[in-house]
């Protein structure tokens, strides 16, 4: 390690100057198009972190609101794990009295609705399906952002109780964040003919929160049961969460550090009521840029924290260009309340050079720990009569992702969608292409029978109506019969599979195995391709997925000379 990274002095070096300087570094350009507004600004409207303020009805962009029926009516999270039933139980618990959209700033679509029980009313909102809250993608980032500062009545986990240790990683996430939770675990009747033997009691003492069996796609079973509880849970939740008595043990050097920032922050303005001190402190020390961000953005100015910037400096910020980052920035730096954070923050990177301790070391140990945490917990929970109820699964998994066999497999089946898509759209191609232009040839003689003129009707003809002719029987035949095909290779769970086999041959080119994905979905149609490279977390290799789509050699282009032989 470099001297000058153990030198105390370099005060730049340090985790405190680290997290101020991110903020007095941050782009400006990215607000500078923002046009100042009349109305008082909020943590919403200069955030992209979810749907309203404080889950009041506020929007965060025009257009963007919670769509309450009464100002009673309670916010509930709906979060969970991508495929594990988070969609059949909001529709469940919805019904048709759903609103969608997107989230501001977002490409991912956001979806709210509406369920009344026991003359309460609750406003769902479903979170975007993802694994962890640490913000690798857009979907991480929104739902984490969504639960720390849009202030949910409560949080609703919806796991998938198969395979509960893999979700229970994203539920121990949530748990330090809030207490106002409670874990749907789905599925139940796959966990009975899989003959596992799960102890919910036991998990909901150990996270301390409701834990409620559904088998949502089976009707309403589970559902009456969570809504009543959910109730229960929101009369008796607790007004300041800030301090829970969950937690999960990390390493001694992080626990250590973690000691010594809460009663600092307990004597600062950060620490909002919204906010759980351990999770934040822990958030400093790992020096989560992109948390810390968000949290600058969403420092509600006009709200209760409104003693953190000068009335002055409001207005300056109504009027102004300045990104909210200055502001922090400016408010940890002026303010004299903070420099007892400040010292803290050194001293803590101070210890943490001197023991060759990295930033990358505290994320990796932090997720370590999680894992570790979430492992253990399910081998105390659960209980496996049948040891090979996963046999044949993993029998096919091996066929499919092994060296030998997975892309020979992977060839045959893509090349039988492609032989199917092209032999069987050439006949309603050409039906339709016949129809499409005798038609038009038909309407061409009648226009001239009317006695227009002959250039107009070819434009109009010849021109406009053949290319449209053109495109609509080229294009819709195998469309229609590539994407469902493509649809059920997504359904049976071989996707997946085939972005494995091809990670590792991306990754040469410095590209995401996703890419494949994007790439056979471009062979239909490259608007589709472009369109699904957004599963892509990094916008770099999102961009080359993006431009690579473009050279995709469309499946229709294959056989437009067979069609269009005769014209």
């Amino acid at each position: 390690m470099n001297q000058d990274n153990r030198n105390p002095d370099k005060k730049d070096r340090t985790l405190a100057n680290r997290i101020i300087r991110f903020f007095r570094t941050q782009d400006k350009s990215s607000i500078s198009d923002k046009k100042p507004v009349n109305k008082p600004l909020t943590a919403a409207s200069i955030g992209i972190s979810g749907l309203t303020v404080r889950s009041k009805g506020q929007g965060i962009k025009p257009g963007v609101f919670i769509k309450k029926r009464n100002p009673s009516d309670k916010v509930i999270a709906l979060a969970g794990n991508p495929n594990v039933g988070k969609s059949t139980v909001f529709n469940a618990l919805t019904g048709l009295k759903q609103h969608t959209g997107n989230w501001p700033g977002k490409t991912v679509a956001n979806a709210q609705g509406y369920c009344s029980f026991e003359n309460q009313g609750y406003v769902f909102v479903d979170l975007p399906g993802c694994y962890s809250l640490m913000s690798h993608s857009a979907e991480e980032e929104i739902a984490r952002n969504f639960i720390c500062f849009e202030h949910p009545d409560a949080v609703i986990v919806v796991c998938d109780a198969t395979c509960l240790e893999r979700n229970l990683n994203l539920i121990l996430q949530i748990r330090e964040i809030t207490d106002n939770m409670i874990i749907c675990a789905n599925m139940m009747d796959e966990v009975k003919k899989k003959k596992i033997e799960l102890n919910l009691l036991l998990l909901s003492q150990k996270l301390q929160v409701p834990v409620i069996p559904m088998a949502a796609g089976r009707g309403r079973s589970g559902l009456d049961s969570l809504l009543r509880t959910l109730q229960t849970s929101i009369n008796n939740r607790k007004t300041s969460l800030s301090e829970s008595g969950f937690t999960v043990n990390y390493p001694e050097y992080i626990e250590s550090s973690i000691s010594k920032l809460i009663p600092v922050l307990k004597n600062t303005k950060l620490c909002s009521s919204s906010l759980n001190i351990r999770w934040l402190a822990l958030r400093l020390i790992e020096q989560d840029e992109n948390f810390i961000c968000n949290l600058a953005e969403n420092l509600d100015f006009n709200g209760h924290n409104t003693s953190l910037i000068s009335p002055c400096q409001i207005q300056m910020k109504k009027t102004s260009s300045a990104s909210s980052s200055n502001f922090f920035y400016d408010y940890l730096q002026s303010n004299p309340e903070n420099n007892e954070l400040i010292n803290v923050l050194t001293e803590i990177e101070q210890e943490l050079l001197k023991k060759e301790i990295s930033k990358q070391k505290i994320q990796d140990d932090i997720v370590c720990s999680i894992v570790n945490y979430a492992s253990e917990i399910s081998t105390e929970i659960t209980k496996y009569n049948n040891m090979d109820y996963n046999i044949r699964d993993r029998k096919i998994d091996k066929i499919l992702t092994s060296k030998r066999t997975g892309f020979p497999v992977m060839i045959v089946l893509l090349m039988l969608i492609f032989w199917i898509t092209i032999s069987a759209s050439n006949y309603p191609s050409q039906l339709i292409s016949n129809l499409l232009f005798s038609t038009g040839d038909k309407l061409m003689d009648f226009s001239i029978w009317l006695g227009i003129p002959i250039p107009i009707c070819e434009l109009v003809f010849s021109g406009i109506y053949r290319v449209l002719a053109w495109v609509i029987s080229v294009m819709l035949p195998p469309m229609a019969i590539f994407f469902p095909l493509f649809t059920l290779l997504e359904d049976i769970g071989y996707l997946p599979r085939i972005a494995f086999n091809l990670d590792k041959y991306y990754k040469k080119c410095d590209t995401c195995g996703k890419q494949a994905l994007t790439t056979c979905m471009g062979f239909g149609c490259n608007a589709a391709g472009v369109v699904g490279c957004r599963i892509i977390d990094s916008p770099r290799e999102r961009l080359i997925a993006i431009i690579t789509n473009k050279v995709v050699h469309l499946q229709r282009q294959t056989f437009i000379p067979f069609i269009f032989s005769n014209h």
